[in-house]
């Protein structure tokens, strides 16, 4: 007993000094761990301060709240098409000309309670049959209501007894680079797909057409085939561009995709939804993107901004203070350094609108008003053609006093040329000028027929039927 009893004293009195070297190793471990602060390094660049005043985390970007905002009012677009089937042997000796139904899917977003959608141009151009399915699997057919080639934005109706959830539209001028942005759509017929990323740019011009140049916001988000007439959204669940393109060299995504910004394609719905085709505006100019070699050459300080070289004849620039050699470097404070900036936000302004223009001149900074004025070159769907007011020298040409331009046929009418003809008629309304063909159209109802009077360069006059979209 008196064993066991000393060798637990002394087990006791081990454990005691092991616990008192310990805390002495510990306190002598602690008062080594001193931060120094290290010597100040003067850098060769300069170096700004920066203080972080929100939340730079990416794990504390919440998406959501948008995601659940948006994902139910992004709606699934089927389109169905005739299109020639390739021929056999039978049908050579039979001497019929075989068709098949073509099916073809995107995205589309419901933009108000009712029952309006919109989409691409490309995802329900020449359909004979448009389905929309929503995200609750309920199915409608939808009413073609205004398309836009140029702009690749179409808007499309559906009719339900219910209110339908729908994204706001946000303003695509305010959306940052860099910052976080959700697509929504249908990739590869994976309905309600939500993908994120950032802005990577603004302003993308990806055809370089002086005629028709674009101005798309870039993105990483994930967009593949199917996505196109999706939504692309801020954090808040605000539309500010619908998915368009990607490019790519295998079709499917590598990390570039491009929107419609939200504040160009609203202008188009709106148009639509008011006249039943777009307005189209201009601002005059004919110029080019100023650099660092260019501004040596034209004598200017600034290496950003449009260069006028030209101005239009009566357009809103030459009626203004604007001259040749002025350097346009931004309207109505949105700043502008390259012409797609500058082609954007005109296309998101109407005839009779006006725009101050901040100008250097002499490399002086001055502030001129423009009033944008008509483009007189229109894309009316309903007759699948592209018209223009007749200039002076085309009415000596086709001996006429009055009538309309035909520059270019869209749809199944692009198979015919009509560029040699003018539009002097429509059914028993004489055409001066693109407003009396608008002003008959309003009135025209799907699949009327109307009987178009032509006359050509030679002084022919033809008439044909022509069945409304």
């Amino acid at each position: 007993m008196k064993t066991i009893i000393k060798s637990l004293g002394m087990a006791i009195l081990g454990g005691i000094v092991a616990l008192g070297g310990y805390q002495l190793v510990q306190n002598e471990d602690s008062s080594n761990h001193i931060i120094t602060q290290p010597a100040v390094v003067e850098s060769p660049l300069p170096v700004t301060p920066v203080s972080y005043t929100g939340n730079t985390s990416i794990a504390g970007v919440d998406f959501t709240e948008a995601a659940e905002k948006t994902v139910h009012s992004v709606v699934h677009v089927i389109n169905k098409t005739v299109a020639r089937a390739p021929m056999s042997m039978a049908d050579v000796w039979a001497g019929r000309t075989p068709y098949r139904e073509a099916i073809g899917t995107g995205s589309g977003v419901i933009i108000t309670p009712d029952g309006y959608i919109i989409t691409n141009n490309h995802v329900i151009k020449n359909s004979n049959h448009l389905q929309v399915t929503l995200n609750n699997n309920q199915s409608y057919k939808a009413e073609l209501i205004g398309a836009d080639e140029e702009s690749d934005i179409a808007l499309i109706k559906i009719e339900t007894d219910e209110d339908l959830p729908f994204v706001p539209f946000g303003d695509s001028n305010n959306a940052k680079i860099g910052e976080w942005v959700l697509a929504v759509g249908n990739p590869f017929n994976l309905t309600s797909t939500v993908t994120a990323g950032i802005i990577s740019a603004k302003g993308r011009d990806l055809e370089s057409r002086d005629q028709n140049i674009q101005s798309f916001i870039q993105t990483d988000a994930a967009v593949n085939p199917g996505n196109s007439g999706g939504a692309l959204v801020n954090t808040r669940g605000e539309l500010i561009g619908i998915n368009t393109a990607i490019k790519s060299q295998t079709g499917s995504y590598i990390g570039y995709s491009f929107a419609v910004p939200s504040n160009n394609a609203r202008k188009i719905i709106e148009d639509f939804m008011e006249f039943g085709f777009v307005q189209k505006g201009m601002l005059g100019i004919r110029g080019t993107d100023l650099n660092g070699t260019n501004s040596k050459e034209f004598g200017l300080n600034s290496t950003e901004g449009i260069y006028v070289a030209e101005i239009v004849e009566d357009s809103g620039a030459a009626k203004s203070d604007l001259r040749k050699g002025d350097v346009i470097t931004s309207l109505d404070g949105v700043k502008i350094s390259k012409f797609s900036e500058l082609s954007g936000y005109i296309k998101t302004k109407n005839p009779g609108d006006i725009v101050n223009a901040e100008v250097i001149r002499k490399n002086n900074l001055i502030n001129i008003p423009i009033t944008i004025s008509r483009n007189n070159t229109v894309t009316i769907p309903q007759i699948e053609m592209e018209l223009r007011n007749l200039t002076s020298e085309e009415k000596k040409v086709f001996n006429v006093k009055e009538g309309v331009k035909i520059t270019k046929t869209i749809g199944k009418l692009s198979r015919y040329n009509l560029s040699d003809y003018i539009v002097t008629k429509v059914n028993d309304t004489d055409v001066a000028d693109i407003d009396d063909i608008q002003a008959v159209l309003r009135d025209v109802v799907p699949n009327e027929t109307l009987l178009i009077q032509m006359k050509n360069s030679r002084g022919e006059i033809e008439r044909f039927r022509y069945t409304v979209n």
